[in-house]
């Protein structure tokens, strides 16, 4: 509870900076009390216990696992804000507009994976929601930027019905709101269909939010079109957002586990991550072939939900490795693109002659992101293999081997595009904030892969 508040608290100073007119300080403040946030929630899952005794009525639930993915979440947000004063220093009037959106988002992901009653995960779910509708369509000059707000709107309208609809059942199946009443009920395995058809319907709202097949085609559509630090976003806070309260979701619910749920998401996994490598191969936009990346690495997430009792850690460090990898190709996406007036793959030529640090950059978080050892990615699809091994799903560990030889074929293809010779572009300058984000995500990437054992061995 300490962190959703303090974060929330954070939005409303940054609102209050603005109205002083202290606009210059508003990011170093922004990121410094994000840092203090950080520093508070490591602590307080250290020791156990909140520094701030509130009485929340099991609204919020604080555990290791939450506090993990809240810590993760805090991360790629001060990641975010440090990129936006550059981002957007053609509107930097609404620049804490921007920020506070990016916090109150950030609030509604801590609210959704540290949810203890349906009610709070559902508040969480829809203000991270609306955050994001209105920052998919910010560019309200560029047309790509209006039909990816509306369609993404559309999609997460529909979604979100499916999961209020999903918690009305649930509640009418159970008399609770209360993930503890839930669970406890959930063990006695005597429960109406409704409960089964409610816990269905949730899970397809969230399976919509991590862009899994078949709730995928909005995914691609809508990372073109909106602008590219929202891309960032969506496709590392908003995704691992999504799919930490997925697996926490599922774990409440137990009875919700059955036999043809397990064969139905195992084909979804299959499925997902086949589909969006065989597409993305096609991609010659970079942002829409990352989208497709992350529909695959979302279809290998997902397979953690058939070992909930052992995979937590494997599902946070996944989370971790991929946002971090995601986050560095993005402050190279964002540093090599801009002003191009497009994302084409053909803007990386010569990539290595004119900015080799950069180049090096995305080079490792394209094979982090394929899977290739040393770098985090690798040691996170050996962990969620390792984990269907141990359940027996053999069949799930043969696909994931197989796409990740078909996804290399891609994100080599985009380190074989900065090697091409480009006579026409010379030298150009970049951003030290977006220089330094992509620095520090790969490098976090790197620690993670040379010591797994930091978040593989947390009691989760």
């Amino acid at each position: 509870m300490s962190t959703l508040i303090a974060i929330s608290g954070l939005g409303i100073i940054c609102l209050i900076i603005e109205i002083l007119n202290l606009r210059k300080i508003l990011v170093p403040i922004a990121v410094i009390l994000l840092l203090g946030i950080l520093g508070l929630t490591i602590a307080e899952s250290h020791l156990g216990e909140s520094f701030w005794k509130f009485e929340n009525y099991g609204m919020i639930v604080n555990t290791p696992y939450t506090q993990g993915f809240s810590s993760l979440f805090i991360i790629l947000a001060i990641f975010i804000i440090i990129m936006s004063p550059k981002f957007y220093e053609n509107n930097i009037a609404k620049i804490a507009d921007y920020i506070s959106l990016k916090i109150f988002l950030l609030a509604g992901a801590v609210a959704m994976v540290s949810f203890g009653n349906l009610a709070m995960f559902f508040i969480g779910l829809e203000v991270l929601s609306i955050v994001v509708y209105v920052l998919s369509s910010s560019n309200i000059k560029d047309a790509r930027s209006n039909e990816a707000g509306l369609k993404y709107f559309i999609m997460g309208a529909f979604a979100s019905s499916f999961v209020l609809f999903g918690i009305a059942l649930i509640y009418g199946a159970i008399g609770s709101f209360n993930i503890d009443n839930i669970y406890t009920a959930s063990l006695t395995g005597t429960l109406p269909i409704w409960f089964n058809i409610g816990f269905m319907m949730v899970v397809v709202g969230l399976l919509f939010k991590a862009s899994t097949f078949p709730f995928h085609f909005w995914a691609p559509d809508v990372y073109e079109g909106s602008p590219t630090l929202t891309t960032a976003m969506m496709s590392t806070l908003v995704k691992v957002a999504a799919i930490g309260t997925l697996f926490k979701m599922v774990s409440i619910m137990p009875g919700g586990m059955t036999s043809t749920f397990q064969t139905v998401i195992i084909i979804l996994s299959i499925l997902t991550m086949t589909v969006a490598n065989i597409t993305g191969l096609r991609q010659r936009n970079i942002k829409r072939m990352m989208a497709y990346s992350g529909i695959s690495h979302a279809g290998f997430m997902m397979m953690t939900l058939l070992s909930l009792n052992s995979a937590s850690n494997a599902v946070l460090y996944y989370a971790a490795a991929y946002s971090f990898a995601g986050i560095a190709a993005f402050a190279v996406i964002l540093i090599v693109c801009q002003g191009k007036g497009n994302e084409d793959i053909s803007n990386f030529h010569g990539l290595f002659r004119r900015q080799p640090m950069l180049a090096t950059i995305l080079s490792l978080a394209m094979l982090s992101m394929g899977g290739i050892p040393v770098l985090a990615g690798f040691f996170a699809k050996l962990f969620v293999f390792e984990q269907m091994l141990q359940a027996n799903h053999i069949l799930l560990v043969i696909f994931g081997v197989i796409n990740s030889i078909i996804a290399v074929y891609y994100y080599i293809g985009v380190i074989n595009s900065m090697l091409e010779k480009n006579d026409g572009d010379t030298v150009f300058r970049v951003p030290i904030s977006y220089r330094l984000v992509a620095l520090c995500a790969i490098v976090f990437n790197l620690i993670l892969g040379i010591f797994p054992s930091i978040i593989m061995n947390l009691s989760l």
